[in-house]
C-alpha cells in the first residue's frame, strides 16, 4: 500500500485558517464522524474539512445556495458537486491540494455562506450583530 502523501504547508495553512474562522462563528462546534472534521451549528453540518494526515486529499465541502457563488466555486481547480447525493442540494467539494486553489479569504466566505444556509435565525442574528459591531468571529 502506498505511503500517504503529506499535505503541503500552503494547504495546511489554508485548512487551519478556514477551520479557525468556522469555529469562530456563533454556536459552531467540531465533531469527527468517520475520523473527519465536520463543523456543525445546532447539530447540523455546515462544512466538512476532511483530514490533514494525508490519508485522503485535503479539501473542504460546503453548501452554496447562491447560484453565482455555487458556479464560481465549481470553477476552482478540481472542484465538483459533493458525493452521496449532496451535490444536488448545493454542496460543493473544493480540493485544497490543487494548484490555483482559491485563497483562504474566499474559502472562508464560502464557509460563511454555508453556515448561513444551515444556521438557525438566532445564530444568524448573533453573527450579524457581531459584524455590525465590527467584531471578527471569535475563535473556537
Amino acid at each position: 500500500m502506498a505511503e500517504p502523501k503529506k499535505p503541503s504547508q500552503k494547504s495546511l495553512r489554508a485548512w487551519a485558517r478556514v477551520r479557525e474562522f468556522a469555529l469562530g462563528l456563533p454556536g459552531a462546534t467540531e465533531e469527527f464522524p468517520w475520523g473527519e472534521s465536520a463543523l456543525k451549528v445546532n447539530k447540523k453540518v455546515f462544512a466538512f474539512l476532511g483530514v490533514t494526515d494525508g490519508s485522503y486529499p485535503m479539501g473542504m465541502t460546503v453548501k452554496l445556495t447562491d447560484e453565482e457563488t455555487h458556479a464560481h466555486a465549481l470553477t476552482a481547480p478540481g472542484a465538483e458537486p459533493a458525493g452521496y447525493g449532496l451535490g444536488r442540494a448545493g454542496w460543493v467539494r473544493i480540493p485544497l491540494e490543487e494548484k490555483g486553489v482559491p485563497d483562504a479569504e474566499l474559502l472562508c466566505d464560502w464557509v460563511e455562506e454555508s453556515y448561513r444556509a444551515i444556521a438557525p435565525k438566532r445564530r444568524l442574528a448573533e453573527l450579524d450583530a457581531d459584524r455590525a459591531a465590527g467584531a471578527p468571529p471569535e475563535i473556537g
